[in-house]
């Protein structure tokens, strides 16, 4: 009965885990850049491994919100940081975030 209970908490974990991975906001009409003039200073890079990630997309509460370009610095030497886009479905549009590849 333990190793049973054990398995279903796994699997429900597991379960959890892979829905939220690949839970995705879709919009029939993709949002616009901000229309007010937003200005983002790019200060001087924190270290000379960094790189400048544009302003782009979020998800956050079920919606896309613009936030403004940072630096970032690679999680390992050799990778470039690959920009985000709009996808499009046959359901509607969906935010492919930026990524290290």
């Amino acid at each position: 009965m333990k190793n049973t209970a054990k398995a279903l908490i796994i699997a429900g974990m597991m379960s959890l885990a892979a829905s939220s991975t690949f839970a995705q906001v879709i919009v029939r009409v993709r949002p616009e850049r901000p229309h007010e003039t937003v200005v983002v200073r790019r200060g001087p890079a924190p270290s000379p491994r960094h790189v400048w990630v544009d302003e782009d997309w979020t998800e956050r509460d079920g919606r896309y919100v613009w936030h403004g370009g940072y630096w970032a610095a690679p999680p390992r030497p050799g990778v470039a940081y690959v920009p985000g886009h709009w996808r499009d479905t046959r359901h509607g549009y969906v935010w492919v975030a930026g990524h290290w590849r």
